[in-house]
Order: C-alpha cells, then structure tokens, then sequence
C-alpha cells in the first residue's frame, strides 16, 4: 500500500513537472514572438515580395510547377518529423512564426518588390530546405491575403526565391561550415546571411527573366545593385537575430533540438 502511494505521489509530481515544463516553453514563445515584433510588422500595400500582378501569367504558372515537387517532399517530411516526435510540432510552430512577422517588415526596393528579411534560414538550419519551403509557402499565402504583401498570382516566384532557394543555400553552407568545424554562432550567421541575399538573387533574376528589354544580363545588374543597398544591411540583422533565436531554444527547448539531432 505505502508503495502505490508513493509511487501515485511521484506521477502527480512527475506530471506537474512536465505542465510547469511546457507552460514555460509556451511563454518562452510568445516572449520570442513579441521579440520580433518589437522589430514593427506594419503592413504596406505598396510594399510587396513581387506583387499581384506582376509577372506575366506564363512566368507565374512556370514558377508554380517549378515549386511543386520541393513541396511535396516538403510536406512528406514534416509529416514523417511530428509522427516521430510531437513536440516538433512546436519548434515548428515557433520557426513559422518567426518567419512571418520577421519577413513582414518592408522596406521599399526594384519597382514591383521590396527589401526585408526572410526568416527562413532558421528553419533550414534546423529542418531542412524541404520543411521550411512549406513553413515558407503557408506564411506567404497569409501575407498574400492579409498584409496584400505579395500576391496570389506570383506566389510560384515567391515561393521559390524565399522558401526554396534561399533555405537550400542556408542549409548547404550551415553543413558545410559545421562539419568544416567552424564556430557554431559563425555558422549560424553566415547560414542565414547568405540565405537572405541568394534569396533576393534568385528574385532578381525572376525580374530580369520577365523584363529585360535592353537585355537579361544588363536587367539583371540593374536589379541586384538596386537591392543590394538595403538588403545587405537587412541580411546582417537576419544573421545575427536567427543566432539569438538559436541561443533561446537552445536554453528553453534542448531536448527538442536534441530529438531534431540539432544539439
């Protein structure tokens, strides 16, 4: 009898540290949303990714198939991630919302775009090109309806430049600085500085690809120095807040960095 009691006392014990756990992680994410927010998310309807309407409707449908199968795999993995392991599914939650509201600060670029951070290394870093293309895909939908930043029509080119081909650079240069052995907060920054800029490349030259009448390549210098000026200095500020971000869930989420082989 005194055994089942004791053992009963450890179960309750047991249970309330796990609700104290979590209620501590789910403060430590809104702590790290309102974080961001202090950055000011104030939606401008002139202030776009490349907006509604843009681009011609056959570069709209060719940028659309072309994200495709990235999104497949995509949802495939997430899938497969919060069947292994359901915390995951906070971690997750935690990158989408820094995705969104650190993207949705705007700074007027290229006629037809705009300057601002993308957020998405994070996710590569931990989850891979493929997971944070949907992350990505479902923050530029929102942004697309609520915020009129971006646009339904152009959400293919969207989708790839800022979900698809800036992660994959992220993801890429994050494994290869960290089995080089470089420091892990150098890796970091540089994952996600790269990330950013390659993302406003690829956008360039969906630009330049669409609009290029004194030709593609002269299009294209004339689109990358035009965003060069604010988007380098805004891909330093994404480094170096995708590496606080890190620092937070490395003290308030450890183990579910763990379960993700992050640690």
């Amino acid at each position: 009898m005194k055994n089942y009691l004791r053992k009963k006392v450890l179960n309750r014990k047991e249970n309330t540290s796990r609700r104290s756990e979590l209620s501590e992680k789910i403060r430590t994410s809104g702590f790290l949303v309102a974080f961001l927010a202090m950055f000011g998310v104030t939606p401008a309807v002139n202030a776009m990714h490349v907006m509604e309407g843009y681009l011609p409707l056959g570069w709209c449908i060719s940028w659309d198939v072309i994200c495709i199968p990235f999104l497949v795999f995509g949802f495939m993995k997430i899938r497969k991630i919060v069947e292994n392991d359901r915390k995951a599914i906070t971690l997750l939650a935690i990158t989408g919302a820094f995705v969104f509201v650190i993207s949705s600060l705007k700074i007027p670029s290229v006629t037809g775009s705009c300057s601002h951070m993308t957020g998405t290394g994070l996710g590569a870093i931990l989850f891979g090109p493929c997971v944070t293309s949907i992350l990505g895909l479902i923050v530029l939908v929102f942004q697309a309806i609520l915020l009129a930043h971006g646009g339904l029509t152009t959400l293919g080119a969207n989708c790839f430049s800022m979900a698809i081909a800036g992660p994959i650079v992220s993801w890429a240069i994050y494994r290869a600085l960290k089995k080089a052995g470089v420091n892990k907060k150098v890796t970091i920054f540089l994952a996600a500085f790269f990330g950013d800029l390659f993302t406003y490349c690829v956008t360039s030259v969906e630009l330049a690809a669409a609009y290029h009448a004194g030709g593609f390549a002269a299009a294209l210098v004339k689109f990358l120095a035009n965003f060069a000026a604010t988007q380098i200095p805004l891909a330093i500020i994404e480094g170096i807040l995708t590496v606080v971000i890190v620092i937070g869930l490395e003290t308030y989420a450890n183990e579910e960095l763990k379960e993700l082989s992050f640690v």
